[in-house]
């Protein structure tokens, strides 16, 4: 793996390996929302690390590799997420 694919985020699309959307159509900003803080004006701030993105029209999610090294868990939970839903994903690795 070369220095550029190893700092590529790692992206979850919302389209499943068979070509499928992933239902609910608001998954993206839930999954999200899980690594998220809501502030004292009740506003979702998604985590640096975890946003909900929308590319090519599919919701996705863009997750920041520094994740793998600040919390571990985290991102095998992610990593898991998308391979229990067969859901497209980007430099997982």
């Amino acid at each position: 793996m070369d220095d550029a694919s190893a700092n590529a985020p790692f992206i979850i699309r919302g389209i499943t390996t068979r070509g499928a959307r992933f239902r609910p159509s608001d998954w993206a900003d839930r999954l999200a929302g899980a690594f998220a803080v809501i502030d004292p004006s009740n506003r979702t701030n998604y985590s640096p690390y975890v946003q909900p993105v929308t590319l090519d029209g599919i919701p996705c999610v863009v997750v920041d590799k520094r994740l793998r090294d600040s919390n571990p868990t985290a991102y095998r939970f992610l990593q898991n997420f998308a391979e229990s839903n067969e859901l497209v994903t980007e430099n997982a690795n």
